[in-house]
């Protein structure tokens, strides 16, 4: 058994181009000069036929269509085995509706992100008897698919949008964000789309690691608010930048991680430009950026 990875889609939410936004890489995507990106969401597995989704995105019925692997193989048989999703972001929630279509699957999530998705009756879709909800504790390793085991732990991070109060925290740790632990035939590796630091807990558990997915949503904090198209700092958002003295890049180096890469870019990412600086200044330390199709065996 070996694992294996597949980048469902590597674009934060709103997609590549994003449906209303006419910034340099939008308009760079709609010409073809930039590779589109869909929604955030990562297929594995580790026996090579059955498959679990990480987070379910808008676009998953695209993404699925473009994923031979998860096709169909009888009139109703698909090689999906579970759904995880690691919070409660609209871009990792929203594809759940699309997946009514009286399918079994496992649902899998913390107890505070089931909750959220309890407390809104449109989930109820999924029908029970079907749709399996299962509920794992932080820190205790689980079957995610046959031969394919993971382990969910906290990560710095923030509610969804649509759950925020008067008062934001963005750098909280619980069960509202999670990065993921895989593990198949010995082989580690690890998912983690939303994340607002690294701390020293987070950089000793993925050192070493032979793979890691990881938050790119942003290239510099203030990256929104220079384009003219938000008044929100990635740290306000719960996301760590890839640049700069506590960014990311700087984070990972040292650590020793077979193969690093980002997913979850925002469309204002200046990586997501193959021609950039940026994006030359990312492959330079290491670092691949992240495409719809890529598949990676680590």
């Amino acid at each position: 058994m070996a694992l294996r990875a597949r980048i469902l889609g590597a674009a934060a939410g709103g997609g590549l181009p994003q449906w209303n936004c006419g910034c340099p890489n939008c308009r760079a995507a709609r010409a073809g000069r930039v590779a589109a990106q869909t929604q955030s969401s990562l297929a594995v597995t580790g026996n090579g036929r059955d498959w679990a989704v990480l987070n379910a995105s808008p676009d998953i019925r695209q993404q699925l269509t473009h994923c031979p692997p998860l096709h169909p193989t009888g009139l109703r048989d698909v090689p999906l085995r579970s759904v995880l999703v690691t919070n409660g972001d609209i871009d990792h929630v929203a594809g759940l509706l699309t997946l009514r279509e009286m399918q079994p699957f496992a649902l899998i999530a913390t107890a505070a992100i089931h909750k959220v998705l309890d407390a809104n009756p449109i989930f109820g879709a999924l029908k029970p008897g079907l749709v399996r909800r299962q509920t794992v504790a932080l820190g205790r390793p689980f079957a995610l698919a046959p031969g394919l085991t993971a382990e969910l732990f906290p990560v710095p991070g923030k509610v969804a949008l649509y759950l925020e109060g008067d008062t934001v925290e963005t750098d909280l740790v619980g069960e509202q964000t999670v990065g993921v632990r895989l593990e198949a035939g010995g082989t580690e590796a690890f998912y983690i789309p939303g994340c607002a630091a690294i701390p020293p807990d987070l950089a000793a558990r993925l050192t070493g690691a032979a793979l890691v997915f990881f938050d790119g949503t942003l290239w510099r904090d203030d990256e929104m608010i220079r384009a003219g198209l938000g008044e929100k700092t990635g740290r306000r958002m719960g996301h760590i930048s890839m640049s700069g003295p506590e960014g990311s890049i700087r984070a990972f180096a040292g650590l020793g991680v077979g193969q690093k890469v980002f997913v979850h870019m925002n469309n204002t990412n200046p990586v997501l430009d193959p021609a950039s600086p940026e994006r030359a200044e990312a492959e330079a330390a290491g670092w691949i950026v992240g495409q719809d199709g890529l598949e990676i065996v680590p």
